[in-house]
């Protein structure tokens, strides 16, 4: 199958046509590259495809948010936690913030209930408070129908770009080959052949990490898997906000609203702006009055933009499918990548040698919520 909508082939950061790998892996942003790692660092003989430059996909559009509580999620919350253990491993600048919740309904507060010992099993530190205490830990809030909220201190504001050069360089001193400006334009697993606009690679094990655009390439390894839409993130910033007070990361858990502090001001976000951006604007705004009447929206701006990828659940998609070229795929992650990178790559890796995966609290194959392959 070919890539139905691929760029033209940018320079190749190194050579072309005619190469084998033990691994290939479809995709250079913070997953591809975590993978990558991990496996050359394993002894792997990998080479990594990139459409452009690396980093230049979902991982560019980011709010530069690491945290570990994922209400609803516990499974991604196990690989949040020890991704941000492998951060601090690793030297990674790390600036806590916490991260806080706002429910405004009775059944927000029981679904947390519910799940809270899953939570804490899988490493999370989340309690829940009232609102009065909500209010203290984030004074800008001023929602009417606030009842209570979940408070980790687990979250931390770092770097996305430094994170990418950080696995880049991971990768490269383990011996992977990096190739930019190479986009992979189709695949024949029977073959262990991805079709490239500088030749053909050959390789035992195929990985997708391609992000917005995996569904493709996981549809052609003959693979169902319950991808979203590829959407359009952006993240909206205020101007100067003289006196803007250090605040938590902060979700207000009906509209999916999120705010940090950036700067002299903030930086915004609530899901994708989707076919109507003009609606989604008016209903940011909207909230945004609702919940932080205080706020000075005058200078609200896009200050980031770009490609996610997306499962309809918010969860990500692991998953194995055997065979003579073996195919290996780590999508879907919604906005989380940066929070489950380093996991990820550790998780892959597991796969490929077909380890017990227990420790990342999954099965045989990959996260339970993944769908089985399909080799038929």
């Amino acid at each position: 199958m070919t890539d139905p909508d691929r760029a033209d082939a940018a320079t190749a950061d190194g050579p072309g046509r005619g190469e084998r790998a033990e691994v290939v892996v479809i995709g250079g942003g913070m997953i591809g590259l975590s993978i990558a790692a991990h496996l050359a660092e394993d002894g792997r003989d990998t080479l990594l495809l990139e459409r452009g430059e690396l980093g230049s996909g979902a991982s560019r559009a980011t709010a530069d948010v690491v945290r570990t509580y994922f209400g609803g999620d516990p499974a991604g919350s196990r690989l949040a936690v020890r991704s941000l253990a492998s951060y601090r491993r690793r030297g990674v600048p790390l600036r806590q913030a916490g991260y806080l919740v706002l429910f405004t309904e009775d059944e927000q507060i029981e679904a947390f209930e519910a799940e809270l010992a899953e939570q804490c099993d899988a490493g999370v530190r989340v309690e829940l408070i009232d609102a009065d205490e909500a209010r203290r830990r984030n004074p800008l809030v001023h929602e009417p129908s606030l009842k209570a909220a979940a408070w980790s201190p687990d979250a931390y504001v770092s770097d996305t770009r430094r994170i990418v050069a950080a696995f880049e360089r991971a990768a490269r001193r383990a011996g992977a080959r990096l190739r930019t400006g190479r986009p992979a334009t189709g695949i024949d697993l029977p073959a262990g052949t991805v079709t490239t606009p500088d030749g053909d690679v050959t390789a035992r094990t195929i990985v997708c990490a391609a992000g917005p655009w995996s569904s493709w390439i996981i549809d052609a390894a003959g693979v169902r898997a319950p991808l979203a839409e590829p959407a359009v993130q952006e993240l909206l910033g205020t101007g100067p906000l003289p006196g803007v007070p250090d605040i938590p990361v902060t979700l207000h858990a009906a509209s999916r609203l999120l705010i940090r502090k950036r700067g002299d001001g903030l930086l915004i976000g609530m899901g994708s702006p989707g076919p109507d951006r003009r609606q989604w604007l008016d209903q940011a705004t909207a909230q945004l009055a609702r919940t932080y009447p205080s706020v000075d929206l005058t200078g609200l701006h896009t200050a980031v933009t770009g490609p996610r990828d997306g499962s309809p659940d918010r969860t990500a998609l692991f998953g194995r499918r055997p065979g003579a070229t073996e195919f290996l795929y780590a999508t879907g992650f919604s906005g989380h990548g940066l929070c489950q990178a380093p996991a990820a790559g550790e998780l892959v890796r597991a796969l490929f040698r077909g380890d017990d995966l227990s420790d990342f609290g999954v099965g045989a194959d990959g996260l339970a919520a993944s769908p089985a392959s399909d080799p038929s």
